[in-house]
């Protein structure tokens, strides 16, 4: 009867979501435990996995990843909780400056920056599945020398277009800047805000892909991004093709940027969306999952953004990257479970589950249909890198601060000014760290 009654218990741990309050005070986390069955040898180690996936999908799939290593290891066990960002961030840092980090963590560019500057983050160089990364993934890792994390998918951010929509107005998915132009100004004509956009992600990608086409499309872009790091060539000027293209997608309506500013990505802009009265959305195409949970009674499919004279442009990210905490009692052990979540099948499931690509040398594309669009992008040289590991400053902060000031009414040469601002900010503190 005990033998049963725990078993129990290890069905309810692997498949309920349990809310308990964080160490920062804020309301609710998602907390997922994993513990090893009855019949096996007692841990010897337990290791901590602290990350911003939080939705019931992604966290099925990491329990999996994590159940399947403790099968395959009787003398570990991990356990998992996950909240969304930005409240994430605030937590980790207040865990780390506290000495309460966790064994293993999610980052992104800029606590990768400021947390390998603090010498926080473990030495990953001697894993033994690095060479299994693309050489896109590469160019990111080993950007500053050092491996700070490993990425565990390359997220996209796309335009998401209500086909149906779409072909009852008569319209079709625009390939270029003149083409969403006109459409954008159709359906405003008709009394529609026709992009549905979020306060985070949505506008500061679009600066990022109308602006630095041209740097990832020349011969020479080590030595630009190296002028950028400096500050001998003005970054924030390399940013106002973007920024003036923002300003007029708010000032032409395009955009409602008073509404934008409170909605949340992949939260409330996949409500607005999935209502079914606005053609367009801008967020990443992980959130086609979510989309689909709100039943839409609409096709839609993911493009690149139209928002080049020539063409379209995709904006990728290494994104979910793993860290091991530099002070942890346990890297070696936190080390093998790494090396095991970026083994091609393991990795593949984590990804194809979030609709995003994978940064291993291997070319399976995610299941999910209405994604398919961008794939091409992936290699037609029209890409960019949303926040490119050899920008040694946090871009993809510093945008969204400047998309948040045009929300406000700020134009394209004020949101410029800001991005100077930021930058010297940074460097500043950098210099006297």
């Amino acid at each position: 009867m005990k033998s049963k009654r725990k078993i129990h218990i290890l069905s309810l741990l692997l498949c309920a979501v349990l809310l308990v309050s964080v160490l920062s005070g804020c309301s609710s986390k998602e907390n997922f435990i994993y513990t090893q069955p009855e019949e096996s040898a007692a841990p010897q180690t337990s290791l901590t996995f602290f990350g911003f996936k939080y939705e019931a999908l992604n966290v099925m799939e990491i329990e999996k990843i994590l159940y399947s290593y403790m099968t395959l290891h009787s003398d570990i066990n991990i356990s998992y909780d996950g909240i969304k960002t930005p409240d994430y961030f605030a937590v980790l840092n207040k865990r780390l400056e506290t000495d309460n980090g966790d064994d293993i963590f999610m980052v992104d560019h800029e606590r990768t920056l400021e947390l390998g500057r603090q010498k926080r983050l473990a030495d990953l160089s001697d894993l033994s599945t690095l060479d299994n990364f693309s050489d896109l993934a590469k160019s990111q890792i080993f950007a500053d020398g050092a491996v700070d994390y490993l990425p565990t998918t390359v997220s996209a951010f796309g335009l998401y277009c209500n086909l149906d929509l779409l072909s009852a107005h008569g319209q079709a998915v625009p390939q270029n800047l003149a083409e969403f132009e006109a459409v954008c100004d159709y359906f405003v004509s008709q009394g529609i805000t026709p992009i549905v956009a979020n306060n985070d992600i949505s506008l500061k990608t679009v600066v990022l892909a109308k602006s630095l086409l041209p740097l990832y499309q020349s011969e020479d872009i080590a030595a630009k991004i190296e002028r950028f790091n400096s500050g001998q060539d003005d970054f924030s000027q390399a940013l106002l093709p973007g920024f003036e293209l923002v300003e007029k997608m708010l000032r032409r309506g395009w955009v409602n940027g008073e509404e934008a500013l409170g909605v949340s990505k992949t939260k409330d802009d996949l409500v607005l969306f999935a209502q079914g009265e606005r053609p367009f959305m801008l967020t990443g195409v992980w959130a086609t999952v979510r989309l689909r949970e709100l039943q839409p009674d609409f096709q839609f499919a993911v493009y690149p953004y139209p928002i080049m004279e020539d063409g379209s442009v995709l904006v990728v990210n290494m994104d979910t990257r793993i860290s091991i905490n530099a002070e942890s009692p346990h890297i070696e052990e936190a080390k093998r479970f790494v090396e095991y979540l970026t083994q091609d099948d393991v990795l593949w499931s984590f990804v194809n589950n979030q609709s995003s690509f994978s940064p291993l040398q291997e070319s399976r594309l995610a299941d999910d249909q209405a994604i398919q669009p961008i794939s091409p992008y992936l290699t037609n040289g029209r890409s960019v890198l949303g926040s490119d590991d050899n920008l040694r400053f946090p871009v993809w902060d510093m945008t969204r601060q400047c998309i948040t000031g045009m929300l406000s009414g700020d134009s394209a040469e004020t949101a410029a000014a800001a991005m100077r601002r930021l930058f010297a900010e940074w460097k500043n503190a950098e210099t006297e760290g």
